[in-house]
């Protein structure tokens, strides 16, 4: 069944934006992460939906990266998204090619050492599957409206009480291990 102007809805894509920042006191220290997606429902409705969490012991690109996975995560349907981010770490892995060589390679970088944090960067590919992703790098503290409440979204929850553990996967050794 097609509608009005010949697509198909079943088939159509959600259009959303999400907004993502990652925070961490001491680097690595107490961090947090911050994410708003932005999403028009087909009745043309706006919607808003903010996240985030502290944890004990983590670092700013771990919660960069987290702050994408669980926007992408919070997801329901096949979606057309933009992710704003101020991580330059985060927007350049994709827009640069970064990703696609560390995969090519093996989760190494041109010098044979170890791509850090590849637990997460396997979440998010994993979490894009399906969707029509694009990253865009806004800067951060520059009064962008988003940006600045995903920072305090970041912060507050890296300065609250029910911190988790980042605890970091490592695939290849199929081992745990708390960040």
């Amino acid at each position: 069944m097609k509608n009005t102007n010949g697509e198909n809805p079943k088939t159509k894509k959600y259009k959303v934006t999400i907004y993502t920042d990652g925070s961490a006191s001491g680097n690595p220290g107490p961090g947090g992460y911050g994410t708003i997606l932005h999403y028009v429902m087909p009745d043309g409705q706006k919607h808003e939906k903010e996240l985030s969490q502290g944890y004990k012991h983590t670092t700013n690109n771990r919660m960069e990266i987290m702050a994408a996975i669980v926007g992408l995560e919070a997801l329901k349907a096949e979606c057309d998204v933009v992710i704003y981010s101020d991580s330059q770490y985060l927007v350049n892995a994709f827009n640069k090619g970064w990703i696609d060589d560390w995969v090519k390679k093996d989760w190494k970088r041109k010098a044979k050492d170890p791509v850090k944090n590849v637990d997460l960067w396997q979440r998010l590919l994993r979490a894009m599957n399906g969707h029509s992703v694009r990253f865009q790098w806004v800067k951060g503290h520059n009064g962008h409206p988003e940006n600045e409440r995903c920072d305090k979204l970041a912060t507050d929850a890296a300065a609250g009480e029910d911190l988790i553990d980042d605890v970091q996967q490592d695939d290849a050794a199929n081992t745990e291990q708390t960040v």
